[in-house]
């Protein structure tokens, strides 16, 4: 694995997240665009060759890819309507 200089590992501490008891994650959204994926299609089947790797090594998925839903809220300029939609975002681990 390539040696990180300091921009880039700063640009991972950048987006790294904590939970309340001091365990360190991603959000998967976020990372795509760090790694520079235009489109999340493209960086949902990284994650999903991901998720098989972790699964095959013996560890459970659900502990180091937490699937949660948001609901988006956005506004049409145009016409003034608001709408919303549901995304799914993975929490990652140091997986």
């Amino acid at each position: 694995m390539a040696n990180l200089n300091a921009k880039e590992y700063q640009r991972f501490e950048d987006i790294k997240h904590t939970t309340d008891e001091g365990m360190e994650f991603w959000y998967a959204r976020e990372l795509s665009q760090v790694l520079e994926y235009t489109e999340w299609r493209n960086f949902n089947k990284v994650i999903d060759k991901a998720m098989l790797a972790c699964k095959n090594s013996g560890f459970a998925v659900s502990d180091h890819f937490v699937d949660i839903n948001k609901m988006v809220y956005y506004l049409i300029c145009s016409s003034f309507l608001s709408c919303h939609n549901m995304i799914c975002i993975y929490k990652l681990s140091f997986y």
